[in-house]
């Protein structure tokens, strides 16, 4: 599985924006998928998961509420809906695909998933 984001840019605080992550493979429509963050300095951490079929997501602390992933399986693609961003909202974001095909319970931790976009980077003024 091959992954691209696309969608980042510079934006003020209070804005929007749509992160895309466009998937090669025909294995995508059957992994759990991530959007992971990497501000200068931190760890990467978690943003929202989704899994295979659309049907189950998950949030952050920081970005339940602001923050919508989805997915179109016939299309290849995993959506991130970003509102309300903040300074500390400032990141490289990565999408990236479960190892796993199938599994049941969405991983927060990066070690679970094998295959990852280049990154895009999103950046807030204040």
């Amino acid at each position: 599985v091959e992954l691209v984001e696309s969608g980042g840019g510079l934006v003020q605080a209070g804005g929007s924006l749509r992160l895309s992550c466009t998937a090669s493979g025909r294995t995508f429509g059957s992994v759990n998928v991530g959007w992971f963050r990497q501000a200068p300095g931190k760890e990467r951490e978690f943003v929202a998961l989704i899994n295979w079929n659309g049907g189950i997501t998950d949030y952050s602390a920081s970005v339940r509420g602001r923050f919508t992933i989805s997915r179109d399986n016939a299309e290849n693609m995993v959506s991130l809906q970003m509102k309300s961003l903040a300074p500390e909202d400032t990141a490289v974001y990565y999408c990236a695909a479960d190892r796993r095909a199938y599994r049941a319970v969405l991983m927060p931790t990066a070690d679970a998933y094998a295959y990852w976009g280049q990154g895009t980077q999103v950046t807030v003024s204040s």
